[in-house]
């Protein structure tokens, strides 16, 4: 358990599994990342019993530090040990715990697990141009815009540009100095 100042993140319980069907549903975050398949209970339980077997990720729940409720989950996958690189996801379940910098504290909780724990160099994502609040909280937690896919998403009759993003360890660490200043001029 990685614990901040609103939320923690700890692995995925298969009590976790009905607060993640339910997210799977929920139109906005489909659609923020541009995800075309709704899944069946059934497939979101197959699913996560898979990934638990992959040692190339790890699945975290988020939770409320303040009564333990899971709000969303995140994912740090495709572990490539060689390069000390990996992917990172993440969703919040639903539109109430949105806003409120849930998922920007759990991103920076993923973050020190990848570099602290993992001991990786780099940590990249996608995220979709429309997808306008994931692409602030990205860069509120530090990430930085490397590149971009020009029209890749075709979806509700529009074009999105897939945006790449990264964090390596250097700047993890400066991230870091600059919010270690910042408490101390509190």
């Amino acid at each position: 358990m990685i614990k901040g100042s609103y939320v923690y993140i700890r692995p995925i319980c298969d009590s976790d599994m009905e607060s993640i069907f339910k997210g799977c549903q929920e139109d906005e975050g489909l659609y923020m990342t541009g995800t075309r398949n709704v899944f069946t209970m059934e497939e979101v339980v197959k699913a996560y019993k898979s990934f638990s077997q992959d040692e190339t990720r790890h699945d975290l729940a988020i939770c409320l530090l303040e009564n333990g409720q899971i709000i969303g989950d995140l994912s740090i996958q495709e572990i490539d040990e060689h390069n000390k690189k990996a992917m990172f996801r993440i969703a919040l379940h639903g539109k109430d715990n949105y806003g409120k910098g849930y998922g920007t504290e759990a991103t920076r909780l993923a973050q020190k697990f990848t570099f602290e724990e993992l001991n990786l160099n780099r940590l990249e994502l996608q995220v979709f141009s429309h997808n306008i609040r994931g692409i602030k909280s990205y860069e509120k937690a530090g990430f930085q815009k490397e590149g971009v896919l020009r029209q890749s998403l075709y979806l509700k009759n529009t074009y999105s540009d897939e945006i790449i993003i990264s964090m390596l360890y250097e700047d993890y660490v400066a991230n870091l100095r600059f919010y270690e200043e910042g408490e101390k001029n509190k």
